[in-house]
């Protein structure tokens, strides 16, 4: 029998949180898909964003809102994507709830319309 890999998310140290309130936290992905992109993430693990409880959910776009106004004064985006990837054919690959606040900045890409239509080229443009 195989033991479980620890929860990536779980086991980050306080150190590395950059902002936090009584359910959740905040850190700067190790990822990032452009400067300042941000990760808000439950306190206690849960894999799905539907498992949440209310308060949950209310800490987490508490910490959204804090975020987007840490980013504008830190980086001066244009605009923003946020997402949530929920299990695995949704792209989920850490298995503990987080929601992706990414700073778009004009010109990061060709054609930005669609948006997160973009997992699915073909339907990006409609």
């Amino acid at each position: 029998m195989t033991t479980p890999k620890p929860c990536i998310f779980c086991s980050l140290p306080e150190t590395s949180w950059v902002d936090h309130n009584e359910l959740a936290f905040a850190v700067r992905d190790i990822a990032p898909v452009n400067p300042g992109h941000t990760l808000i993430i439950p306190k206690r693990h849960v894999s799905s964003y539907f498992d949440l409880t209310n308060e949950e959910v209310l800490a987490l776009m508490d910490l959204m809102r804090r975020a987007k106004q840490t980013l504008d004064a830190e980086f001066s985006p244009d605009d923003y994507n946020l997402g949530v990837n929920d299990g695995p054919l949704g792209g989920q690959t850490v298995p503990h709830v987080h929601i992706h606040v990414m700073p778009r900045y004009r010109g990061d890409v060709d054609d930005v319309r669609g948006g997160v239509r973009n997992i699915i080229p073909e339907r990006a443009v409609y």
